[in-house]
């Protein structure tokens, strides 16, 4: 059931020491950019991620449609349990990397394809991810039924083992099988993760399986930006505005964790 959540930032729910914190990265912690590898990040962000890792015991993760190298190169030298490709690939407290895989040779015919059919559709940005494919058309969004339409025509030939993942100014082709929520399930079932209360905070409808699963779990969801239908419990208007209260709350776990003598270390 969608609903559409309250926005003003002291209406976000109040912090507990038990969540496990699971973040979306663009348009999330980051201000979506025209083109992945032009996005900025704010000075404050690592730092804050690394105080929350501290103050939530390790509980605390990436969960991101970008690849996991991609993620540690951004948040350098921070690195954080993670999970990219929408959970195709997750690595756990303990630094190892799962990845799940299917034919490689489906998508390769996709990805064939879309090379051919997007090399003379100007603006249309073709990003492979290895696991996964993304078509943006955020420069160029007059083109957004022509991408669609070229998506859904070579997917159509695979749809038993792929899915296409609608975003913010992009199509996604990815195998089936996993998502944000199934990715946040698993991170569940692992130390520091377990027995905690799941946090979920994502932006668009990829995030939408990361609300589902932490509102069925008992916990809570927070999406950022405009108010469309989404299953997330509370709302924010803008990434600095999350930014900000997510300073707030790690402020608030130090200062609970120095009262209690609580604390964790992070390479």
């Amino acid at each position: 059931m969608t609903r559409s959540p309250p926005v003003a930032s002291e209406l976000l729910p109040q912090t507990s020491p038990n969540w496990a914190l699971f973040l979306d990265f663009d348009g999330t912690l980051t201000d979506i950019a025209n083109s992945p590898d032009e996005v900025r990040l704010s000075p404050r962000l690592v730092p804050t991620l690394k105080l929350l890792f501290q103050g939530f015991g390790g509980a605390v993760a990436i969960v991101s449609g970008r690849p996991l190298k991609q993620i540690d190169a951004l948040l350098a030298p921070l690195s954080l349990p993670t999970a990219g490709l929408h959970g195709l690939e997750r690595r756990g407290t303990d630094g190892k990397t799962i990845r799940f895989t299917s034919d490689p040779t489906v998508l390769d015919s996709v990805r064939e394809g879309l090379e051919k059919i997007t090399q003379p559709m100007n603006g249309v940005v073709l990003e492979d991810k290895k696991y996964s494919l993304a078509l943006h058309y955020r420069k160029c969004p007059e083109q957004q039924q022509l991408c669609f339409d070229a998506v859904r025509a070579l997917v159509s030939r695979a749809e038993d083992s792929l899915e296409i993942l609608p975003g913010k100014m992009v199509y996604e082709v990815k195998p089936r099988g996993m998502d944000k929520g199934r990715a946040v399930q698993a991170f569940l079932a692992e130390a520091p993760f377990v027995g905690r209360t799941p946090l979920f905070i994502g932006d668009d409808v990829t995030d939408e399986a990361g609300f589902a699963l932490s509102n069925r779990l008992g916990g809570t969801s927070i999406r950022v930006g405009a108010d469309k239908g989404t299953c997330a419990q509370f709302r924010v208007a803008t990434v600095a505005d999350l930014l900000a209260w997510l300073e707030r709350t790690a402020n608030e776990i130090r200062g609970e964790n120095s009262l209690s003598g609580g604390n964790v270390g992070i390479g």
